[in-house]
């Protein structure tokens, strides 16, 4: 399989204290790549760092085959509608309704017309179960129905490349459940995806692949498979609480 994404010998430090120290690894068309790591590893940043959010120190980033951290924010602009970012709240406008929420980006960035949208939008909300929320706020929503719209305006654009940020953080059980499901779906349609979590059950029950970030560098890279039957004590730290 092709590489859609590939990090390459990653740098990054805030005010002196050191978070990747030459982090590497690619992400293939069509896979699901999980993540992990101890908190404070920087797996957040390396999501943002995808699309211009934070700016790496060295290293490199290719998207399709084209170098991108060295680009303008202006180009970045365009990336972010091939890479798109699901944001660990939601990041959902307040004043606006679920349907508004999901259609901003379209309205945005592309020359749909109003009909298109509409349609465009609906048939994504109906993705995530949320159909009958459309004319809804986001305050007048659970954490999990948050979640599941911004997964769904993620995808409105239909990207590449959907970057999951803690999607199943602070859900229950059913929620968590259902913000799978909505993964699953995209994941059949083809989108590849990287899945940063702390949620080790969902990952396995989603990824392909996994990295595994240690003291700035990537501690364990290997499929689902080879994850689970790692001796490796650090890995097995991953593993434990199952």
């Amino acid at each position: 399989m092709e590489n859609i994404l590939e990090v390459k010998n990653v740098f990054k430090s805030f005010e002196g204290k050191e978070v990747h120290r030459g982090v590497s690894f690619t992400l293939q068309e069509g896979e699901t790549l999980g993540l992990l790591g101890p908190s404070g590893t920087g797996k957040s940043v390396l999501l943002r760092s995808l699309i211009g959010l934070d700016i790496i120190d060295e290293g490199e980033i290719f998207y399709r085959g084209k170098r991108i951290d060295l680009l303008s924010e202006k180009q970045f602009c365009q990336i972010r509608t091939k890479i798109s970012y699901s944001f660990q709240n939601g990041a959902l406008f307040d004043s606006i309704s679920v349907f508004e929420n999901v259609a901003y980006p379209l309205f945005e960035h592309t020359q749909l017309k109003e009909l298109e949208v509409e349609k465009r939008v609906m048939e994504i909300l109906e993705v995530v179960n949320m159909a009958d929320a459309r004319d809804l706020k986001p305050s007048d929503l659970s954490g999990g129905m948050q979640k599941r719209v911004g997964l769904a305006r993620s995808m409105a654009l239909q990207p590449d490349i959907l970057l999951y940020d803690e999607p199943t953080a602070g859900l229950d059980p059913i929620n968590v459940e259902m913000v799978l499901e909505v993964m699953k779906k995209f994941k059949a349609q083809g989108f590849s995806g990287v899945f940063v979590t702390h949620d080790i059950p969902a990952a396995l029950k989603i990824c392909d692949r996994v990295v595994i970030l240690k003291q700035g560098k990537v501690g364990f890279s290997g499929t689902i498979s080879e994850f689970e039957k790692s001796t490796d004590p650090f890995v097995q730290s991953f593993l434990t609480g199952l």
